[in-house]
């Protein structure tokens, strides 16, 4: 039986690139599915994904919350989502092409290698960012630098939201006990995976900023980032037990 791997997509008013984003996903590899986690997205974002799945049929699912409840807390749902339902492999992707689809089988093929989880590497050779004005990437890789210098991690893009996990991780990482909900919440998972033996690849990639739709970042999502890492230091993990449920 070949492996399965579950692409999550996490949107929030994302009309403009959701059958795109999906459509290029999808194209890539018969064995891929994607979950889509919708936090009752006002632009009808969620209804268009139940259009397609009537064409895509068994390999695109929809995740349907209330309302907007955070990015740490999307994929943690599609996590425990991920585990209920066997996959082998489990990405996160953002839904506005800023991640180059056609890497997907590259973060893959690094974790049936020789990774347990594969980074999506804007700050390593070969990677590189587009299209940012100088503030907002001197931003984020001081930030990668901060959070390398307190946590000693060995990731240099540290806030990386392309990343490639081995089923494993996730049950062994507990879920419930995650802390952070906003940007924080890509720290909070590497430097944990780190903690408790796992290891981590980067892959080099481009990023792009999105061409259609509004970006999510704002100055909570930054401070909470920077003040997260502190508590994280100081912080013990602990495997859980007994798989997510």
């Amino acid at each position: 039986m070949p492996d399965r791997s579950l692409i999550i997509i996490p949107t929030y008013n994302e009309i403009e690139n959701i059958e795109s984003i999906i459509d290029a996903v999808l194209s890539l590899d018969s064995n891929y599915e994607i979950l889509i986690v919708d936090d009752g997205s006002p632009d009808g974002t969620g209804d268009k994904v139940k259009l397609l799945q009537e064409e895509y049929l068994h390999r695109l699912h929809l995740l349907e919350r209330a309302e907007k409840s955070g990015l740490g807390t999307a994929y943690i749902a599609g996590f425990k989502y991920a585990i209920k339902n066997l996959y082998d492999y489990v990405l996160e992707m953002d839904a506005d092409f800023s991640h180059d689809p056609k890497v997907v089988p590259q973060l893959i093929k690094a974790c049936k290698e020789d990774a347990d989880i594969a980074v999506g590497s804007r700050y390593i050779k070969g990677g590189g960012i587009q299209d940012w004005p100088f503030d907002r990437l001197f931003l984020s890789y001081g930030a990668s630098l901060f959070v390398r210098a307190i946590t000693w991690i060995p990731v240099k893009d540290t806030t990386a939201g392309f990343v490639c996990y081995k089923r494993a991780v996730l049950e062994t990482i507990d879920l419930d006990n995650i802390q952070f909900i906003g940007y924080a919440f890509q720290i909070e998972m590497k430097y944990i995976a780190h903690r408790l033996g796992f290891s981590i690849k980067e892959i080099p990639i481009i990023f792009k900023d999105r061409e259609k739709g509004t970006s999510k970042m704002n100055t909570s999502i930054v401070k909470e980032a920077i003040l997260g890492v502190i508590q994280m230091r100081l912080k013990k993990y602990q495997p859980r037990k007994t798989p997510n449920k």
